[in-house]
């Protein structure tokens, strides 16, 4: 993930890792396995590490091995997970959550609250260049600090074993939902330290919290979790394996879900959706998020939100969301997008932002492209003349292909030329972190119910901002979100961020998501979240 390429080559290198020492074989004597569930939810991850993962496929596997301190249940409520009940001081500054006793690792040995605090300090560590550390930890009390190198400066205390303490340097109104993230999952220290960054790919390493722990690691073919024995609550966890097959080609997805051979696949066959539309079997569901382009702020031409604007405005987002995307997706009018709540009970973000500053972007797709063409001439390149040939960074899954040729028509309506640059999943996400590419295809799952978490993706210090975009003016008015112990300024200042980002281009919003997959009618009990997450140790297979 972020600057992590040593991590990615380890990936890209590794073998299959099985684990055969005593107190693994010991392990596996507690039940046979009696079900077993496969899925596909993306290719190879390029990484299982929770504190670098910030892509939805790793995220999916994460929360089946790990668990933190409190979760979302399947009604989006906070519930407790490793900590059984916390509260926080009448000011909001202190958190404290009380652990469950005797919890173990999956190893059999004993997980306590020193295990969150090495977690957390890892995370904030910037050796460990953790994508989220500042998006997660930056209302702890003293994360600039830590975020500099003294970690042990950051706002965490373990009083005893059982009670992990959580001081803030101003209160958050959302610090519970934060908690619930899968990247805040305790990690081992002493398996971390002994592996460095191996840890994740060798079953004897990959400790883990949660309701399964790793068997197998076959990079480009599958990863198999078993129920984890020493989870407290294990007695619910009911498949006794889920194998992860780590398929990029759609087709070849499909293919293995209709021979049997896989009960759920997220990444279904574009050309197939028309005939599936109807079936049982096929399911769509709105998720909080948006499909997007980063324009790479670093390099010269795009410094100028002119260029943005225009790119950004002559994109037809009715055709590509209702004619390449088949209808599954919806057109992004604004940055945020359905589902997010606003101040007021049962409100809507996106409804506020379209009553209080309107749409963005218009149904009017000429009038849209005569402003962009004007943007361009006002940036000194009329009818495109002098614009370089760009080149459009993407992967080859979903419609991000279809997506990709259609920008290159779009633009060359301007006058500009695109090349496309194609690249398997995880070269792509470490280009695009790297700052490799011209323009990016991008993309947000929200993490937990707050505008925040997607719109703070265009400040300066966060390590998701894959553009580099910087405003003083955005940085003030999210940082002023952040700080505020009041609801309705909080959403009102983070509506004011959200039209800064858009009027300067931070980024080009395309469509908003659902998630679409197929999942076998037999397979009952799971679930799916708002934030692209399936939940799948309660399930049967009937």
């Amino acid at each position: 993930m972020n600057k992590k390429n040593l991590v990615i080559a380890v990936f890209a290198a590794a073998v299959v890792f099985t684990s055969c020492s005593k107190k693994e074989a010991d392990r596996k004597t507690v039940g046979t396995a009696k079900t077993e569930l496969h899925v596909q939810i993306g290719p190879s991850p390029e990484t299982i590490d929770p504190a670098l993962s910030s892509a939805v496929d790793s995220g999916n596997m994460i929360l089946h091995a790990f668990e933190g301190l409190v979760k979302f249940d399947r009604n989006n409520n906070v519930v407790p997970a490793l900590a059984e009940s916390w509260e926080k001081s009448d000011d909001g500054l202190t958190w404290t959550f009380h652990l469950r006793k005797n919890l173990k690792w999956s190893d059999g040995s004993p997980l306590t609250s020193k295990d969150f605090a090495y977690a957390w300090r890892r995370i904030a560590d910037p050796a460990t260049a953790a994508p989220y550390g500042y998006d997660l930890l930056s209302v702890v009390k003293g994360y600039p600090e830590a975020a500099k190198g003294d970690v042990s400066k950051l706002g965490v205390e373990t009083p005893n074993a059982n009670t992990f303490v959580v001081h803030l340097s101003t209160p958050c109104i959302y610090f519970d939902k934060i908690t619930t993230f899968p990247v805040l999952v305790p990690v081992q220290e002493k398996t971390i330290k002994a592996a460095n960054d191996k840890w994740t790919i060798d079953p004897k390493t990959y400790i883990s919290s949660g309701p399964y722990y790793m068997t197998e690691f076959t990079d480009g073919s599958q990863i198999v979790f078993e129920k984890n024995p020493y989870y407290w609550d294990v007695e619910n966890v009911t498949f006794d394996k889920i194998v992860w097959h780590l398929i990029e080609d759609p087709n070849t997805s499909y293919t293995a879900y209709n021979e049997g051979n896989i009960q759920l696949i997220k990444d279904v066959p574009t050309e197939e959706i028309p005939s599936l539309r109807g079936s049982s079997e096929f399911h769509v569901e709105p998720i909080m998020g948006t499909y997007y382009l980063s324009f790479n702020i670093r390099k010269e031409l795009f410094k100028d939100s002119r260029v943005r604007e225009a790119l950004s405005l002559s994109i037809d987002r009715n055709y590509v969301a209702n004619t390449i995307m088949g209808g599954t997706y919806s057109p992004a009018k604004n940055f945020v997008g359905p589902g997010m709540t606003d101040a007021a009970l049962n409100s809507s973000f996106e409804k506020v932002t379209a009553e209080k500053y309107g749409n963005h972007f218009s149904d009017d797709y000429n009038a849209d492209l005569a402003k962009a063409k004007k943007l361009l001439a006002d940036a000194g390149y009329p009818d495109g003349k002098g614009f370089p040939t760009i080149e459009y960074l993407t992967n080859d899954a979903s419609y991000h292909k279809a997506v990709a040729e259609y920008l290159q028509s779009a633009w060359k309506e301007l006058g500009i030329t695109m090349n496309v640059n194609i690249q398997e999943w995880k070269t792509f996400t470490a280009d695009r972190r790297s700052g490799n590419f011209d323009i990016a295809r991008n993309g947000w799952v929200c993490d937990w119910d707050d505008p925040s978490n997607i719109i703070n993706l265009f400040e300066t210090a966060n390590g998701n901002n894959d553009g580099k975009y910087s405003s003083e003016g955005f940085d003030e008015l999210v940082d002023r979100a952040r700080n505020t112990n009041n609801v309705e300024k909080h959403y009102d200042l983070l509506h004011k961020a959200e039209q800064v980002a858009l009027s300067d281009a931070a980024m080009a919003p395309i469509a908003y998501y659902n998630d679409f997959w197929l999942q076998k009618t037999n397979l009952k009990g799971t679930w799916h979240s708002p934030y692209g997450f399936w939940f799948l140790m309660y399930g049967s297979l009937e």
